[in-house]
């Protein structure tokens, strides 16, 4: 099989995460839970707030044997999908023929894994008092 972590945030507010790493031969993480309206006019903010929609793939690197990211939104009437090689690093970005339009991407992508793993962090393992 082939690694890939993979979030959906679904407009009724259900939050499906599935992280497949071989790391350590460990199994499929799978878990689903759902957000409030206020935790998804955050997101929504931060992908507005980033200006993505406004951006263009056609120059990014395509994907090859070290793998692919993808991207897809859907923001009100808004519906865009990106695809490019995985990025490793920020200075993989500054080398592309359109690093400021795939640095927006790099950092949103940062900061919707930021937020998607302490959602599932929080619902999952907070202990009740």
């Amino acid at each position: 099989g082939h690694e890939f972590l993979e979030f959906e945030v679904r407009p009724d507010g259900r939050l499906r995460y599935a992280n497949n790493s071989i790391y350590k031969n460990d199994v499929m993480i799978r878990k689903e839970c759902y957000l409030t309206k206020s935790t998804m006019s955050v997101l929504q903010k931060i992908i507005e707030d980033s200006e993505v929609l406004k951006e263009d793939d056609n120059l990014w690197p395509a994907p090859d044997l070290l793998g692919r990211q993808e991207l897809e939104i859907v923001c009100g009437r808004d519906h865009i999908s990106f695809t490019t090689s995985k990025i490793g690093s920020l200075s993989e970005v500054q080398c592309s023929k359109d690093p400021d339009g795939l640095r927006v991407l790099y950092y949103l992508v940062q900061e919707l894994k930021t937020v998607v793993f302490s959602l599932v962090g929080l619902h999952f393992r907070v202990k009740p008092v």
